[in-house]
């Protein structure tokens, strides 16, 4: 007796279906697992046959052999559980196999029956879609989720007898419906800039970063509002789009890091790792690699507060996801590549006691060990950050304002504008932004007039700035433009775009 049931696995963020083939025969009692199963899927076999005979129904005392198609390629996860229950019931003839056929089925199984939520709905029910089946039965709590899809019936899955029940056709499903458009408009609740008093210089630099997709670092005492200001960075960025959402979505649905009941990422991610972080927890990997804290801020802001703190080797790794927006991470079962697409937001002491230019507290650092503290981020790293901000500490009358400066939402909606500007003008191009430009592009939209130009060069002799800083300042200054909505790059922008240079223009005396 042999039934075939549909499900499938998640190999870095793309899923691939799986038929889970099971086949009943005379012999003696076992249950064996092959095509390649990991250890929680060779597991899965207690679980199913628990579930069963909880669930009221008769465990077959013969020989169960289940085979996992294409045996080819690694599956891990126990959302096989309940394909493989439903395989064996319609094996043993008290489900029609027919009835199996145009779904797909996803979830894990408690020993008294009930469907427990697994890692990685979303893109099963992208490749169900695509596949061009009939609906998905998937762990109730993971039904949002999937319904996020267009064109799929997901129907939610509390128990096997409830699914049982339902294919027999004694108690119809309703699939889950979500409302697309009213997941987008959640609040940002991280705060407004405004209740930051002081700090307009940053906070413009803030708008800058923003508008052009730009790395920023902020360079000041303890206690100035650093953090504070960079968790309030998400809210002036543009809203998230639809398929920007899905995207993200996708790398928090196969991290197991999706809340509960919720269907989608509605607003752009904020990380915050901690300096212990290792290479493999901001990168990703593992034996099966699952994505880091570079992918989970993907569409979003990774911050790193107390920069220098980092192990030197686990900065490094930064620089090729900055620069390709991506992360292929190899191992020997096979390589799998995860989206980086994120905003780089880095704090910093400006020495190690942290008062270097303070005043109102003394630094009693040498210029040696200021050198040394700094030295722990590499130039190439620091060149791929295009802000330099200073932030001083803020004056006793200001801290007492009752206001202070422009609201997150009006400094959004700039934000928008510039960032709808240059997606008109990048329409024929690979990127989006004005930080991704490449040297053609900038020759292309970054133009100066003569007099722009002699101030550049000022800046370049002076200050003795790398080609990669010139770059960085020209593709600053059209961020700048585009803020005000100007086509020409002028002078004023120039020379802002060059204050925000601050670690080029210094020298350790």
């Amino acid at each position: 007796m042999l039934a075939k049931v549909l499900s499938g696995t998640v190999i870095g963020i793309e899923a691939f279906l799986v038929d889970v083939e099971v086949d009943i025969a005379r012999g003696l009692p076992s249950f064996s697992t092959v095509g390649l199963p990991d250890g929680a899927v060779r597991e899965s076999r207690e679980r199913v046959r628990a579930s069963i005979r909880n669930a009221g129904y008769t465990f077959p005392s013969d020989r169960i052999t289940v085979n996992l198609a294409p045996a080819d390629v690694k599956k891990a996860g126990t959302g096989f559980d309940l394909p493989m229950a439903l395989g064996i019931l319609a094996a043993g003839e008290l489900i029609p196999k027919g009835a199996l056929k145009p779904y797909l089925m996803v979830g894990e199984l408690s020993l008294d029956g009930r469907i427990r939520p697994v890692p990685g709905i979303l893109p099963l029910a992208v490749a169900a879609r695509s596949a061009g089946l009939e609906g998905m039965f998937v762990p109730a709590s993971n039904a949002p989720e999937a319904a996020v899809v267009e064109g799929l019936p997901v129907f939610p899955a509390k128990s096997l007898s409830g699914v049982v029940e339902t294919l027999l056709g004694k108690a119809p499903a309703e699939p889950c419906v979500v409302q697309r458009d009213e997941l987008l408009h959640e609040p940002f609740k991280a705060g407004d800039l405004r209740d930051v008093r002081g700090q307009e210089n940053v906070k413009r630099a803030l708008a800058v970063a923003a508008a052009g997709g730009h790395n920023l670092i902020m360079v000041g005492p303890p206690g100035v509002g650093k953090t504070m200001l960079a968790r309030r960075l998400p809210g002036i960025l543009p809203d998230l789009t639809f398929e920007e959402a899905l995207e993200t979505t996708k790398v928090y649905s196969v991290s197991g890091l999706l809340p509960e009941g919720k269907a989608l990422i509605a607003q752009r991610p904020f990380r915050s790792p901690h300096h212990t972080v290792s290479d493999a927890g901001l990168i990703g990997g593992g034996t099966h690699p699952r994505p880091g804290e570079v992918s989970l801020a993907h569409h979003g802001v990774l911050f790193l507060d107390e920069l220098p703190e980092f192990r030197r080797n686990t900065l490094e790794v930064l620089r090729q996801p900055m620069e390709s927006r991506c992360v292929t991470i190899s191992r020997a079962v096979g390589s799998v590549t995860f989206p980086a697409d994120f905003m780089l937001v880095a704090a910093m002491n400006p020495c190690p006691c942290g008062y270097l230019g303070d005043p109102i507290r003394d630094c009693h650092c040498t210029p040696e060990q200021v050198r040394r503290y700094r030295s722990r981020i590499s130039g190439p790293l620091m060149d791929r950050i295009d802000i330099h901000v200073e932030v001083p500490r803020v004056p006793y009358r200001e801290l007492r304002t009752v206001e202070s400066g422009e609201y997150s939402s009006g400094m959004q909606e700039r934000v928008q504008a510039a960032r709808e500007i240059q997606g008109r003008r990048f329409r024929e191009a690979p990127v989006h932004t004005n930080a991704a430009m490449d040297t053609r592009l900038l020759r292309e939209h970054a133009a100066l007039d003569r007099e722009g130009e002699e101030v550049l060069e000022r800046a370049v002799e002076r200050f003795g700035l790398s080609a990669r800083a010139y770059a960085r300042i020209l593709k600053i200054a059209r961020t700048i433009a585009d803020l005000e909505g100007i086509d020409a790059i002028r002078t004023p922008h120039i020379a802002e775009a060059v204050q925000y240079r601050t670690l080029d223009r210094k020298r350790i005396p």
